[in-house]
């Protein structure tokens, strides 16, 4: 599979990832964006041998978006201090069941693992986003909603949105069995260039398929 490569220089690369993708492997056979991103690097630079790259941040597997990458261990180190130091800025848009009373606000919530699954409950980690409701189609109860995450959980919009009653559309997990992608993109994500310092951002459209094509961007 072809990766839309949205910068590149020294340090980092910046690329799309499309619905499906893994971020890393997990033992499956199933493509990775690692894996896929270091053959890209091998081939274009002709590199011999093994090709660093950190994984800086994950995103689910059905789950499209912008993510950054590390071509150097200095690069991944200081991106890494970054996302602790929350000043990376990624935002969401998705597509969900159900109207909101409530067009814009924030939630903060307790999240813990359990089997494979993520639950809200009191004694988990703690897991915050801020909401904003840009359209909504009564004719199929649809929301499209855009999303601050301040927390990155695992799951975390996917279940987030379930547990009030708006379940994603096309999250087969958390929601209702949909035959269709999960509507949800990681669309927008601005970090501190590791060498440079200068703030980067980057933006992209969620896939021109399927529901996101009742609503204008």
């Amino acid at each position: 599979m072809k990766i839309k490569i949205l910068y590149e220089d020294n340090q980092i690369l910046v690329a799309e990832k499309p619905s499906g993708i893994l971020s890393q492997k997990d033992g499956s056979h199933h493509e990775d964006m690692l894996t896929l991103l270091k053959k890209y690097i091998k081939e274009k630079y002709q590199k011999p041998g093994n090709v660093y790259l950190g994984l800086v941040h994950r995103l689910d597997q059905p789950t499209t978006g912008v993510m950054v990458f590390a071509k150097t261990s200095k690069a991944a180190s200081r991106l890494s201090q970054q996302m602790k130091d929350k000043l990376f800025i990624k935002k969401y848009y998705l597509l969900c069941h159900g109207s909101f009373r409530e067009k814009e606000g924030t939630w903060l919530d307790s999240l813990e693992k359990r089997g494979e699954n993520v639950v809200v409950t009191s004694t988990g980690k703690k897991a915050e986003l801020s909401y904003r409701v840009l359209d909504y189609k009564k004719e199929i109860d649809c929301s499209f909603v855009e999303v601050t995450l301040k927390t990155g959980r695992k799951h975390q919009i996917r279940v987030q949105f379930a547990s009030r009653n708006h379940p994603l559309f096309g999250d087969n997990r958390y929601g209702k069995c949909e035959q269709m992608d999960l509507c949800l993109c990681a669309y927008s994500l601005s970090f501190l260039h590791p060498v440079t310092k200068e703030r980067l951002n980057f933006i992209i459209q969620p896939p021109l398929k399927g529901l996101w094509t009742l609503f204008t961007m």
